[in-house]
């Protein structure tokens, strides 16, 4: 599914999809209700959302469609390339940022990327996620000094909003080896889950003391699965 306000945009990338005998565009919205309820209706696989829809912000129009059809994947397919509009695209629960200037294969990888449970940042977007975080390596390390540099690493990107393939590949680890990095990530932090860790690094502050100094943690931990590609 389609959704953008320029019809021209639409019918454009409607054509450069449906040349992909594995793609099928379902429908076309140009408002951010309409999206809604063609998403719906529709229940499509991807998504692909303009950020600047008549009838909403971003980061509430990809809570909403998550909410409304929680297995359609959002891909945000823009211009806007400023870090907080992607940062809050990602929070919001975007499983895609790409830009308009990306190339057709590109686009096409993206699509086909999600449909497949995967997540993509474009070359640039992801380079402005990594340099985001990258300019904060001392509040890291003063928040979360039980962590080793490596998990430091970890969690900043996972925090970028990045799943576990593109983690790997930025660090050039194997995703398995990630997964082991989270696992003992949320047992020192003594949080549940990716969101929960997420949560701390988003708030500032930390787990009580008394869990940080050796108390275990009331639950089992397991590492939370996420995948990303990048084109």
């Amino acid at each position: 599914m389609i959704a953008d306000e320029q019809p021209v945009v639409r019918r454009g990338l409607g054509a450069l999809l449906s040349r992909n005998a594995a793609i099928a565009v379902a429908a076309e919205a140009a408002t951010a209700r309409e999206a809604l309820r063609m998403a719906v209706l529709h229940r499509p696989d991807v998504l692909v959302l303009d950020t600047g829809l008549p009838g909403g912000h971003v980061d509430g129009t990809v809570r909403e469609l998550r909410r409304a059809s929680p297995g359609t994947a959002v891909l945000v397919f823009t211009a806007a390339d400023d870090e907080d509009t992607v940062i809050a695209a990602v929070r919001a629960g975007a499983r895609g940022y790409l830009l308009k200037n990306s190339t057709d294969d590109s686009i096409v990888r993206a699509v086909t990327a999600l449909a497949h449970g995967e997540t993509v940042l474009g070359p640039g977007v992801a380079d402005r996620l990594i340099s985001r975080i990258g300019s904060r390596p001392a509040r890291f390390q003063d928040m979360f000094p039980e962590l080793t540099a490596r998990e430091q690493d970890v969690l900043e990107l996972v925090a970028a909003g990045m799943g576990n393939t593109a983690i790997a590949a930025r660090l050039h680890l194997s995703p398995k080896t990630i997964a082991n990095h989270l696992s003992v990530i949320f047992g020192k932090l003594h949080v549940p889950s990716r969101a929960a860790a997420i949560e701390l690094v988003k708030g500032g502050r930390r787990a009580p003391l008394e869990l940080v100094r050796g108390t275990p943690a009331p639950f089992r931990l397991r590492a939370a699965s996420g995948a990303m590609a990048t084109s």
